[in-house]
Formats: structure tokens, C-alpha cells, sequence
């Protein structure tokens, strides 16, 4: 068997959608590209025209998250938190959306982008060719190069990680299928980083199965996907809709596709599609033995290796199952039965779908199932373009259709606590973002619920295939948007906590009226807090989309190998403070609306919040880096319960943890890897504005009797601040899935604004030199 030269591969891409050759600093005019909101429904245009240049003038906004200069003036210097927490949202509003949210990137990733491109591709759909150019930028300013990660020309899972196949292949392929040369200095290095690691064949699940319905790999590398698990009968420990929602919503389309082992029609006569057989394998592609490969993978991806248990269930499906067991008329219902749970996804969405993920997925579905002219194509299409942000390095893939709701709540809360909320000159501010998050509450239940076996008012938590299994969502809120259609347990809580802030909140003239109207009825606010109800698990946590409904043992069944903790929804601090934290603000103002079923709610969750503590005082954080994030939401949830420092052997130690890992500069940072490996990692590049802002807020509402390390941290955020207000972007602020990094850019506004605020409504303004 032959091994091919590396470095080097003849002929260029000519594809069937005919991509035009990229040069090395080819990028579009950034002054022609705008942003569009429309009721927190984001995508990006380019203008061709000057007359429309003219008609559609840049905002602020637009100019920030492009990277341009916004054209807003340098503000006095600060010489107190305060002033520096307004001279932050003095800019901070200026970037707020005409519907009232704030908009920005959504990205880190690096496996969202090939998704959509393969699936662009192989459907005859391109992109624009402007959205094409700042993809290709994109994707080239991402690559390890230079002192980035060893320099060794690869993409790694996220935007900061070290190279690995999923991300070297997958981008390298995205890449050609947008008209790269292989012979670009830069696709030449990817290729010779991907050798390295064992070429494609190494990649994980998730690459292979795209490579294989790309034609680029047989269907016989893949390993199974049996439809045939949502037959299995609901009480069955291992059904899929036990599983935690991402998963089971990817595993559904990956399932249908892998049965109906659809390949691109043209795979075999599309040049560049042969060449690509030739360019990401280390042999020659007709002597590759595919099944040999099913379970080859690259240390450098093997971050969750596959169980004894699944790789004997593979064998199973492989060797007797699929020859032998798998019935026309079995296979045949199956598809059926996930056809119509894609349709159920696709209608409570309208065609958004969850995320980036399964969303190109259910659209190949749509395209295998009802041809390439069907309504729920061309709406998959149109909604594809919300998930596409662009910035000053290119246009990503989000990791969802945007974070409007989430951060518009934080924003909202940041500057309540801060104490801007009584100040005239901000209120419109406020109001319009609370105007917005009204508009996002979710108003209906999913498609089905209502006429569906397990129905009641108030709702519970009981699901049914009826109705996609879907939690309920009247009265919620999603991450994103409305349109987007899904009930988060944080989202819902942090929005609702939002809302009270404000509706609650007395005008300093006369303390008998209200600063702000009641923008949100009290039905729909109850609505709200019945949802919370349901998201409480038996150890008394909350989850994130829903509560865990399997066993944790379901994790030997994690085929994904890049991820952990993916199988089912866990018990996470961040989002049970979040439930705990609104029903105590609820119940003061609403103490007759199911108090005893609130009151056990916020004691048992309380609890755990303490029983989940580590010896060190720390909390693990799972949507935020990490123990910073986590500790800082935990101290809250205690708070509420009136535990102080002075008080509480927990918030004793919580800031002792802190205070042991305080930089010499002041500040706080943690790694990412911090995620990885479940201890405590310093970042790199030292202290984090972001991470610092969160142990001030931890501290300042622990009420830590010695203001002098805070004051540190303080002054290290003021000596950060930009001359116009702003701080800059730092190290990346989320994660997902203990792997996965992923940005949250209004972080380094929302809670710098506020921690600088609390410190002073705490500490006194004082001039802290």
C-alpha cells in the first residue's frame, strides 16, 4: 500500500456549483455589509450597489462587530468605579439593536462551518460570493499558524484549541469546496498537519459521517446509526428521548441519512470531489479497506473514548443487526417515525432548528425526503443564513442563531445592579430591552402538547411522542429568539429576573408609581414561573433545556468521542441558581402563587447548590470558564438566603478559593483547559477583564469584609478600559460539553459595567489609587 507525498497534490478545484479561485488577502468591502434585525431574527447583507450604500447607512453596531472604528469620542478619564462603569455602558448602549437586544458573535467552534458547507454543496445551494470570501478568511484566520498552537497548520475543535482531525479535515475540505487551491501555501501545511495525525480516516464519528455523505468516504467507515432506537418503547432506560436534547436532535436526521446511506449524486464525476479522495488519506483511495476504520481515531480527538460497552454494541449492529436483523419492513417504519419527528422539529421551529448542527441535517432530510423544490427546503435554506455571523476575522457559524435573549437579560441586570436603572438618561435603554424581551417570551406550547395525553395547566414536566417530546414553553424564554422555540431553564429564569427588576422598581419622585410600565403582564409572568416548576431534578439542580430524564450510564453510549458529559442533561449550579435566584425575587412580589411548591423548589435547590460545593470552595462551571463562572452564580443562590461571609462556612470557603488564585496584577484568569480537566488551570495570558468581573461580583455579594484585594480587581478593570469606554476581547469566555470553547463578546461589557458598580455601591466611589 502506497503512501502519499505530503505537501503536495495536482490539479485544482473545479467543482459542480464552480467556485471561483480565493487569493491569499482576498476579502469583501466591510463598509458595504450590514446588519439586519428583524424582532431579534439576525443575518448579515452585503450591498452591492452605492445607491444602496446610501439608503441603508452603518450603526455603530455594524461598525463595531466588524472591528471598524465606531466613531464614538473618548470619554473623560475615570477616576472612581463608578465613573468607569458608566463611561462602559455609555458605549455598551450604543451597540443596542433597534428591537432592543444586543447582537454579536456566537463563535469558537470549528465544526459548525464544514457542516453547512457540505451540505450548501451537495444540495446545489451556495453561498453569495461575498459570504463565501469571508468564510474562506474566517477559516484561514482560525489555522494554527505562526506561535498560534505549535503553528502546525491545523484547526483544532474550537477556535483556541491545539489541531486535531476533525477540525484539520473538516476545514481543509470546507476550504476546497469554496474554490481553495490545494496548492495554497497554507492548504499545503493543514495537509501536512493532517498527515501527521493519521490522515481522515483518524477523525471522529461526526467527520466521518459528513465525509460519507459527501462521497469522499464509503458509508461502511461510518459506524452504525440505526434509526430503529426511537421504536424502542418509551420506558426503555436507553430511548432517545431520554437523552439530552443536542444529542438526540443530531442523532435524529444522522440516523435517517445514515438508513438511507444517501451519497452526493455527482461524488463520482465531480472533480474536486475525487480530488479530495486523493488529498485527506495517506493511501491511495480505491485500496482503502473502509470497515477497518470505523473506530480509528486520532489521540489528538479521542477526547472521550468509546465505551466497552458501545464498541460491543457496534459489532453487534455491524456483524448480525444490519446483515441479518434490520427487516425492509422494520427499516422502513423507522424512517417513517423519524421523518415525522424532524417534521415536529422543523414546525415548533419553523425550520431553525435546534442549533447548527442539526439544522443542515434536518435540511438534507427534508431535501432526500421531499426533492430540492419543497417549501421545507427552500425554508430550511433561508434559515440557515441566522446562524452566520460576520466579524472583523471573516463570518463564522454561530453556535445557535445568537445569544439576543440571554444577553439582553444580563445587560439588563448589570445595569440595575450597577444603579443606572433610576438614571433618565438610561431608561430608554432599559425599556427597549425589556420591550424586547417581552416580545421573545414564548406564548404557545410546542405543536402537539395541548391535544397529547400528558397536557395539564399548570404544565409539568411529562413528555409524549405526540408532541415531539418536546418540554413545555409557554411563558418561557429561549437563548436566541421566539422563532428559535426552545425552553431553557436559565434563559427563562434570568429573563423573568429581568423583567421584575424593572417592573418592581419604584420611581425615586414618588415612590408610589412605578419607573417603569408593566410591559409584561402578571399572567404572563406566572406563566414564566410555572415553567421554572418544571425544571427542577430529583437531587433538586436544574438542567438546561429540560430535566435529565436518563441515567448517567447513558454516557457509555456517547459515540460523539470529541465530547463529554453529552448523553443527558446533568445538574449544573449556573442554571439552578439562575431558577433559585428568580423564584426568590418571584415569590416577594407574588407570595400567594404556589408558595409551598416555590418554597420546597429554592430549599432543596439551595441545598444542593451546598452539597455540590468541592473541598477547595469551588463550584464546576459547564457553560462558562469555569470555576470563576460557576463560583460566582453558587454565592448568588446562597445570598438569597441570607448567607453572608460573616455567616457561612460555604461562602467562607468559596472566598478563599478566589482569593488563593488572585494575580499579582489584581485580576483573576483561568484556561479553558480548566474545563477539560475538571482543576484549576491559570490562563496563559494571565488575568481575564471577564473572569475578574465575576469574582468582584462573587465577592462584593459575599460581602468579604476586606475591600482591599477587590480594590485590586478593580482598578485592574479600570486600567483596562479603552479611552472610549470599551474594554478589549481577551481569551474566550464559554464552553460547552467540558471540550468545547465558545464566545460570549458582551461579556467584557456586561459584567465589567456591573461589577464596577456593585464595588461601588458597596465599597463607596472612591478614587481607588
Amino acid at each position: 500500500m502506497s503512501v502519499r507525498n505530503r505537501g503536495h497534490v495536482n490539479g485544482h478545484a473545479n467543482g459542480s456549483t464552480k467556485p471561483s479561485q480565493k487569493t491569499v488577502d482576498s476579502r469583501t468591502d466591510p463598509g458595504r455589509w450590514r446588519l439586519r434585525n428583524e424582532r431579534g431574527v439576525q443575518t448579515w447583507h452585503y450591498l452591492q450597489s452605492d445607491e444602496e450604500v446610501k439608503q441603508w447607512p452603518m450603526t455603530i453596531a455594524d461598525r463595531h462587530c466588524l472591528g471598524l472604528d465606531t466613531g464614538l469620542p473618548q470619554l473623560p478619564a475615570a477616576r472612581t468605579p463608578l465613573q468607569a462603569s458608566e463611561n462602559g455602558l455609555n458605549y455598551y448602549s450604543k451597540l443596542q439593536l433597534e428591537p432592543g437586544n444586543w447582537g454579536c458573535e456566537y463563535g469558537g467552534p470549528m465544526f459548525l462551518l464544514p457542516g453547512f458547507i457540505v451540505t450548501l454543496y451537495v444540495t446545489d445551494m451556495p453561498l453569495t460570493q461575498p459570504e463565501q470570501t469571508e468564510i474562506v478568511r474566517y477559516i484561514f484566520n482560525m489555522q494554527n499558524l505562526g506561535s498560534k498552537n505549535g503553528g502546525d497548520g491545523g484547526w483544532g475543535l474550537h477556535v483556541e484549541g491545539d489541531s486535531t482531525v476533525f477540525g484539520t479535515a473538516m476545514n481543509y475540505t470546507a476550504l476546497r469546496l469554496l474554490g481553495v487551491s490545494p496548492d495554497d501555501p497554507r492548504m499545503r501545511k493543514a495537509r501536512s498537519c493532517l498527515y501527521d495525525l493519521g490522515g481522515a480516516l483518524n477523525g471522529p464519528h461526526w467527520a466521518k459521517f459528513w465525509l460519507a455523505l459527501l462521497g469522499v468516504m464509503n458509508w461502511e467507515v461510518v459506524n452504525p446509526v440505526p434509526p430503529e432506537l426511537w421504536l424502542l418503547p418509551d420506558w426503555t432506560p436507553i430511548s432517545p428521548w431520554r437523552w439530552w436534547i443536542h444529542m438526540r436532535m443530531i442523532f435524529l436526521p444522522m440516523s435517517f441519512v445514515w438508513s438511507k446511506r444517501w451519497v452526493y449524486p455527482k461524488a463520482d464525476t465531480d472533480p474536486l470531489i475525487r480530488q479530495l479522495r486523493q488529498e485527506l488519506f495517506m493511501q491511495p483511495h480505491d485500496e482503502i479497506a473502509w470497515s477497518r476504520y470505523r473506530n480509528a481515531i486520532s489521540p489528538a480527538d479521542n477526547y472521550n473514548p468509546k465505551s466497552w460497552l458501545l464498541n460491543l454494541i457496534n459489532y453487534f449492529l455491524v456483524l448480525i443487526w444490519v446483515p441479518y436483523l434490520r427487516f425492509d419492513w422494520l427499516i422502513g417504519r423507522a424512517e417513517r417515525w423519524c421523518w415525522k419527528l424532524i417534521q415536529m422539529e422543523d414546525a415548533n421551529s419553523d425550520y431553525a432548528d435546534l442549533a447548527p448542527v442539526n439544522s443542515p441535517m434536518n435540511l438534507l432530510a427534508c431535501y432526500i425526503e421531499e426533492g430540492p423544490d419543497a417549501h421545507s427546503v427552500r425554508r430550511h435554506r433561508e434559515r440557515l443564513q441566522e446562524f452566520l455571523w460576520l466579524g472583523k476575522d471573516g463570518m463564522m457559524a454561530n453556535g445557535t442563531n445568537g445569544v439576543q435573549n440571554w444577553d439582553t437579560a444580563f445587560t439588563i441586570q448589570a445595569m440595575f445592579e450597577a444603579g443606572f436603572a433610576t438614571k433618565p438618561e438610561h431608561h430608554q435603554t432599559l425599556l427597549k430591552a425589556v420591550e424586547f424581551l417581552e416580545d421573545q417570551q414564548f406564548l404557545e406550547h410546542p405543536v402537539g402538547y395541548e391535544k397529547s395525553p400528558v397536557y395539564s395547566d399548570p404544565p409539568t414536566a411529562k413528555t409524549s411522542p405526540e408532541h415531539g417530546y418536546r418540554h413545555v414553553r409557554k411563558g418561557a424564554w429561549g437563548f436566541s429568539n421566539r422563532a428559535q422555540g426552545y425552553t431553557v431553564s436559565d434563559c427563562t429564569a434570568e429573563a423573568l429576573k429581568s423583567t421584575l427588576m424593572l417592573q418592581t422598581l419604584a420611581d425615586p419622585n414618588d415612590s408610589t408609581q412605578s419607573l417603569f410600565p408593566m410591559v409584561i403582564p402578571e399572567h404572563r409572568l406566572k406563566w414564566a414561573a410555572d415553567i421554572l416548576l418544571t425544571m427542577q431534578n430529583k437531587s433538586g439542580a436544574c438542567s438546561s433545556y429540560e430535566p435529565t430524564r436518563g441515567s448517567e450510564r447513558l454516557e457509555l453510549l456517547n459515540a460523539a468521542e470529541v465530547f463529554g458529559r453529552i448523553m443527558v442533561e446533568y445538574d449544573y449550579p449556573e442554571c439552578t441558581t439562575a431558577c433559585v435566584t428568580t423564584l426568590d425575587r418571584f415569590r416577594q412580589l407574588y407570595p400567594d402563587y404556589r408558595a409551598n411548591e416555590i418554597r420546597r423548589f429554592i430549599d432543596t435547590a439551595v441545598q444542593w447548590i451546598r452539597t455540590n460545593q468541592r473541598e477547595d470552595g469551588s463550584w464546576y462551571g459547564s457553560w462558562g470558564i469555569c470555576f470563576t463562572y460557576a463560583g460566582m452564580f453558587a454565592v448568588e443562590s446562597l445570598c438569597t438566603q441570607g448567607e453572608t461571609h460573616a455567616n457561612s462556612e460555604h461562602l467562607r470557603r468559596a472566598c478563599a478559593f478566589f482569593l488563593h488564585r488572585q494575580n499579582e496584577d489584581g485580576g483573576w484568569g483561568e484556561s479553558y483547559k480548566s474545563c477539560e480537566t475538571a482543576k484549576w488551570c491559570p490562563h496563559p495570558d494571565g488575568s481575564q477583564v471577564v473572569q475578574t468581573a465575576w469574582v468582584i461580583i462573587a465577592l462584593v455579594r459575599a460581602q468579604y469584609p476586606d475591600k482591599e484585594p477587590i480594590a485590586r480587581a478593580v482598578k485592574l478593570l479600570m486600567q483596562r478600559q479603552q479611552p472610549k469606554g470599551e474594554w478589549l476581547q481577551e481569551g474566550i469566555e464559554g464552553v460547552f460539553n467540558k471540550s468545547c470553547m465558545i464566545s460570549y463578546p458582551n461579556y467584557k461589557f456586561i459584567f465589567p459595567i456591573q461589577a464596577l458598580g456593585m464595588y461601588a455601591k458597596r465599597y463607596g466611589d472612591a478614587d481607588v489609587e
